[in-house]
């Protein structure tokens, strides 16, 4: 059952009312639209491994290149430097040209990137591939935002983002040991070069497959009507050359909330993506080899949380008639405080007390995540996703250039990780707050004048 809001329109095309209209989905409805989901979910996938391969390289690049920690922190952010930078100019222009168009250069430049990682000589070249490969992944999360809005109802558009953001979770818990074997067998260049031909592969299939609804020749026209029936974003190209001015989605409240709340998600994410290896190796004495396969732990329950807390139950309670806003609230601020267990892990002694606190952290941001991906659809102003998910990811950038930093400088000068993992709670508590007073009800934003 899908509870739907049918618009009435005047004839200069201003909204007059909303309607709740209630449809059943009919059994005869294709399902093409969860094939374009498990396409974006595998891309980020791939996007991941390329991120989290740096992470398990420290000590090889430190004999290769003779970098300290702190370099070192300085490295694992600076793919976020120009993923940060092309944020807000990636949503604008995704608004403009469209998912497809920006998917395809972008996927394409990420695959260059890993290849000239693994065939970098030296520091400077090294830094420049991981600065293009921040260019060509900034896209990914608002193209994903937006093409979501495009392609399912709104009771289904949390799974539908569980599905791609719980690659993001999947990618460390399978592709850290992965790439971790791989680089103690062959080698650190190898790693980076197998990741370059997953994303090679992943821009092939993207090329073949990926079409707005309204191009797709394959979407079945039972599932184009219940698809637009539902809720979804309409495909505007008239309004996609202007959009919500930039400004204007700035000046909103509700866009500072949600930008507050999930840049603190992203700094403990990008805390732990960064740096779990190393806290296990140097706080709980772990080598390589296992610090690898432990770490895939707390990230396959992540995995489970995001799917199952932060997608299905969402749309599940929701199609049963739960507010949808108090729902997707309470997933959100709840998630986010179950983040606080980051805590427990700062006191523990052992390396199972550990993992239990840290898999509990990550467990309830995961469920959180794929709310606060799911609202760009549901709140930006026709044509402004792309847009507003730049903004939301430019200030996820910023957490995540600041986490591997300030982290590499806490565990250096106090020779411990304690007070990193403090920093990352007290910033939880800032993130729940705008969620709280800032976000409020999940509504849309009023068009522009």
């Amino acid at each position: 059952m899908i509870r739907a809001a049918e618009r009435i329109n005047s004839a200069k095309g201003k909204e007059l009312a909303v309607t709740p209209v209630t449809i059943t989905e009919p059994l005869a409805v294709p399902r093409r639209r969860w094939g374009i989901a498990f396409l974006l979910g595998f891309g980020v996938l791939v996007n991941y491994f390329d991120r989290v391969n740096l992470s398990v390289s420290q000590e090889a690049l430190h004999h290769a290149f003779g970098i300290s920690t702190v370099t070192f922190g300085y490295l694992l952010s600076a793919y976020s430097w120009s993923y940060a930078a092309f944020q807000l100019p990636s949503g604008l222009i995704l608004d403009r040209f469209g998912v497809k168009l920006v998917g395809r250069i972008g996927t394409l430049l990420w695959s260059v990137a890993s290849f000239a990682a693994a065939i970098s000589t030296g520091m400077a070249a090294f830094l420049g591939a991981r600065l293009l490969l921040g260019v060509g992944e900034a896209p990914t999360f608002p193209a994903n935002a937006k093409a979501v809005g495009y392609w399912f109802p709104a009771e289904e558009r949390s799974l539908a983002t569980a599905i791609f953001d719980a690659a993001a979770k999947l990618a460390p818990a399978v592709g850290i040991p992965a790439l971790g074997l791989l680089l103690l067998r062959l080698g650190w260049r190898w790693s980076f070069a197998a990741t370059g031909l997953l994303s090679l592969f992943y821009f092939v299939l993207f090329y073949v497959f990926y079409r707005n609804p309204s191009e797709d020749q394959s979407l079945s026209a039972a599932e184009r009507d219940f698809i637009r029936q539902g809720g979804a974003q309409p495909e505007d190209r008239v309004r996609a050359a202007k959009g919500a001015p930039l400004g204007y989605l700035l000046r909103q409240r509700k866009v500072w909330g949600l930008v507050l709340g999930f840049a603190s998600y992203n700094y403990t994410f990008y805390l732990l993506l960064t740096w779990l290896p190393s806290y296990l190796s140097l706080t709980h004495h772990i080598d390589l080899r296992h610090s690898v396969l432990y770490t895939s732990l707390p990230w396959l329950f992540a995995t489970f949380t995001d799917i199952l807390m932060g997608g299905w139950l969402v749309d599940k309670l929701i199609q049963r008639g739960r507010d949808a806003s108090l729902v997707r609230q309470a997933i959100l601020i709840g998630g986010t405080t179950l983040g606080l267990g980051l805590l427990g892990a700062a006191y523990a002694q052992s390396t199972t007390v550990a993992l239990i606190w840290i898999s509990l952290a990550i467990g309830g941001l995961a469920a959180a995540a794929p709310v606060g991906w799911s609202i760009p659809s549901l709140i930006a102003p026709r044509e402004s996703v792309g847009t507003l998910g730049g903004i939301l990811n430019f200030g996820n950038q910023l957490s995540a250039i600041a986490a591997p930093i300030a982290t590499g400088y806490i565990a250096q000068a106090t020779h411990s990780f304690f007070w990193a993992f403090g920093a990352a709670a007290a910033f939880l508590v800032v993130g729940i707050a705008g969620y709280g007073f800032l976000l409020g009800r999940i509504e849309t934003i009023p068009e522009p004048s």
